[in-house]
């Protein structure tokens, strides 16, 4: 179900139609810190397999967020960035509260995210550094993408 609230002059739309891959990819391969070198062909594969959250001013994308769920019970809170000359004027607090209102995340028990930066904002919704934190594991098989050669380099 396509889901879209307006604020102002901005739109925060479900519509994976409405999404400029191009921007999304640049973003994540070149200045988050998360998602460096990832290939293309790896965001179009996760934005079909998550509910995205597009962020527009009219129609140009300046945010992303995704969620990565089974549907029912449990959130991974994924790739949120909003563009720098953006930053400041509460546009990511309203992304969460329209993430966290989607009618399709209402029944979560729980949602998780990992965060180098951001803590702050993450706080403002309830969200907590992890209890038992030697309960949870993970299994990395990649810790970054390769560099992206062009088409010169050797």
């Amino acid at each position: 179900m396509e889901y879209e609230e307006i604020q102002g002059d901005f739109l925060i739309s479900t519509d994976k139609s409405k999404l400029d891959i191009e921007m999304i990819h640049k973003y994540l391969s070149k200045e988050s810190y998360w998602s460096k070198n990832i290939p293309l062909e790896v965001v179009q594969k996760f934005i079909q397999g998550s509910v995205c959250f597009g962020l527009y001013q009219y129609h140009k994308q300046i945010g992303f967020a995704r969620v990565i769920t089974d549907g029912v019970i449990f959130g991974y809170l994924a790739d949120v960035f909003i563009l720098e000359d953006f930053r400041g004027i509460g546009l990511s607090k309203w992304m969460m509260k329209v993430i966290l209102s989607h009618p399709d995340v209402l029944s979560f028990r729980s949602w998780m995210l990992a965060t180098k930066d951001a803590h702050g904002l993450y706080e403002q919704f309830g969200f907590k550094t992890i209890d038992n934190p030697e309960r949870y594991m993970r299994l990395v098989l990649l810790a970054e993408y390769p560099a992206i050669k062009n088409e010169g380099d050797k």
